[in-house]
């Protein structure tokens, strides 16, 4: 006991907390102190080193950090111990690591703890088989696998690094965090043991019960379940894929909001909608798209675009497809044959039914509907009939550019294979069409007014006209024609308001405009003087002949055929 007394006593430098400039001098690390209570010393020279070797209860002191063990080597000219067998590091009374094995570096304060180490401090507990401990800058560090306890959440990884005094863990190759409600993997997180929030970076996925995540950045609250997501982030449920270049989503809530490219697919049925920033409500089963949206539903047969300020998807149960709301400065686009503008409308998905609202206009190949307000059906995803409510009508021009027109209270048009086969003119009908011999030449104009009418069309073409309940019809010819014969009350042709396919497409779906490539001038050849050709006059052209006017045009059998 009175060697033990003898042996030299030091405290342990602490670090400074700034960063020694390169010219600054380290201080000096004090001596490492023996505690007294070990069970037995043998000290001496072995291979030229001192050494002592000290057995039972063993414990050594250097400032604030304490080391404990059942037997050690003290290198007395290196200032360094190796301990064995239940290895237990401890300092502040805060941090405590225990292990099999380890090795204390006195002049770096640095400690390597092996086999079955533990550390643990007031909020988490890491077990490794490997541990570094640096304790001037107060981080711990493994490379051979870490596992991560706290009261609440598990983590995983390949390698970790602890910063004990700021109480966060940065964690790297196969990094996998359990909470109550998440499995999150990734390859590089970082987590605050105090504020429980994990920060990811590379691609990260997060499994839950109510669905995934996916993103390439970003942090998560443990604690209030609130995701802020960076990087192609996604959300997956059952039903939906919502994605953007970030993604806010809050899990106590079930609302979440992308921004910046954002997507919505329904898996259920191929629809995919796109915008600039997108909300969705998962308890209500509601989304919302804004910033130049677009819809697109493909089928097997064609596919429809549907673009709007906004967007609204709303599903009431679980496998029902919903139904979209689609609100200011609607544009529809489907296939080549049909397009279409309106205020509002409101696409049922379970019925396959387009209502569009105030003021809507249909062009269907070289025919344009306008009315009120209109429903298109949809059967085996093929257009089935469009039915027109209030102030329906009807514009369609012909080869000679003629307007041929129908109007009447309410229609029906049915399709076959999306091309128009049949209108039903439903209350106060009237009609204006142009007949012509041999797609060239009119031969009239038959005008007629009834209560009801019937049109019958063959490739788009208007075949034959049924009048209905007290018809009155008249055949014009060309020089009786006068111009208020020629449009009937409330004809509007509106081919300039029908939109752009690209316009529909919008930026979301559009393809990019290819860049014309650039032509590389030709080398110039040496000009080389030729003699001058003598000069010849052409002979003049013969006037062209004038057309016969209508009126001296054989006179040709009206159609299209009309049915009283």
């Amino acid at each position: 006991m009175l060697l033990l007394l003898t042996l030299p006593r030091a405290t342990w430098a602490q670090r400074r907390t700034a960063p020694a400039k390169a010219q600054d001098t380290p201080p000096k690390a004090q001596r490492v102190e023996l505690l007294p209570g070990a069970g037995q010393l043998i000290g001496g020279d072995f291979n030229g080193r001192q050494i002592r070797k000290l057995i039972g209860n063993v414990g050594f002191k250097q400032g604030d950090t304490f080391l404990y063990c059942d037997s050690a080597y003290q290198y007395l000219d290196q200032n360094a111990i190796e301990a064995f067998s239940n290895v237990r590091i401890i300092q502040n009374d805060t941090v405590t690591i225990t292990g099999d094995r380890g090795y204390y570096d006195g002049e770096k304060r640095t400690a390597r703890i092996t086999g079955n180490v533990v550390l643990r401090d007031p909020r988490i507990t890491l077990t490794t088989q490997v541990l570094d401990y640096d304790l001037n800058r107060k981080l711990a560090y493994y490379s051979t696998g870490g596992h991560l306890t706290d009261p609440e959440n598990t983590l995983d990884s390949q390698k970790g690094y602890y910063n004990t005094q700021t109480q966060v863990f940065s964690f790297r190759t196969n990094v996998k965090l359990v909470t109550k409600d998440y499995t999150i993997t990734n390859d590089t997180l970082q987590y605050n043991t105090q504020s429980k929030v994990a920060y990811f970076f590379g691609p990260t996925r997060i499994v839950g019960k109510q669905g995934n995540i996916y993103a390439e950045k970003g942090e998560y609250n443990t604690v209030t379940r609130v995701s802020d997501f960076k990087r192609n982030a996604k959300i997956e449920t059952p039903n939906y894929l919502l994605g953007g270049d970030q993604l806010v989503y809050d899990e106590a809530r079930q609302y979440g909001v992308a921004r910046g490219n954002v997507s919505m697919t329904s898996k259920k049925d191929n629809v995919v909608i796109r915008g600039d920033v997108g909300r969705y409500w998962r308890a209500t089963g509601r989304a919302k798209v804004h910033g130049s949206p677009v819809m697109r539903s493909i089928t097997s047969r064609d596919t429809l675009y549907l673009a709007a300020d906004t967007l609204v998807n709303v599903e009431s149960r679980e496998n029902d497809p919903g139904i979209v709301y689609a609100y200011r400065k609607v544009r529809i686009l489907r296939g080549a044959d049909l397009r279409g503008r309106a205020d509002s409308l409101t696409y049922n998905r379970r019925d396959s039914v387009i209502y569009l609202n105030r003021n809507p206009i249909l062009w269907n190949e070289k025919n344009q509907l306008t009315a009120d307000s209109m429903e298109v059906r949809m059967r085996r995803q093929k257009i089935d009939q469009m039915r027109l409510y209030a102030n329906s009508f009807i514009v369609g021009q012909d080869t000679l550019l003629d307007f041929n027109q129908v109007k009447g209270r309410n229609m029906v048009a049915y399709f076959q294979d999306s091309k128009l086969k049949r209108v039903d003119v439903l209350g106060n009908a009237e009609s204006v069409y142009y007949a012509l011999e041999g797609d060239t030449a009119v031969t009239g104009v038959n005008k007629a007014v009834s209560a009801t009418m019937a049109l019958r069309f063959a490739d788009s073409k208007l075949q034959t006209i049924t009048f209905v309940t007290n018809p009155d019809a008249s055949f014009i010819p060309p020089h009786e024609l006068k111009e208020e014969d020629q449009k009937l009350k409330g004809f509007r042709w509106l081919i300039d308001q029908k939109p752009p396919r690209r316009a529909v497409l919008g930026k979301h779906f559009a393809p990019p405009v290819k860049a014309k490539p650039k032509v590389k001038a030709k080398p110039s050849k040496a000009k080389t003087t030729k003699p001058a050709a003598p000069k010849t006059r052409s002979a003049p052209r013969p006037a062209p002949k004038k057309a016969a006017p209508l009126a001296q045009k054989p006179a040709a059998k009206p159609a299209p055929r009309t049915k009283p």
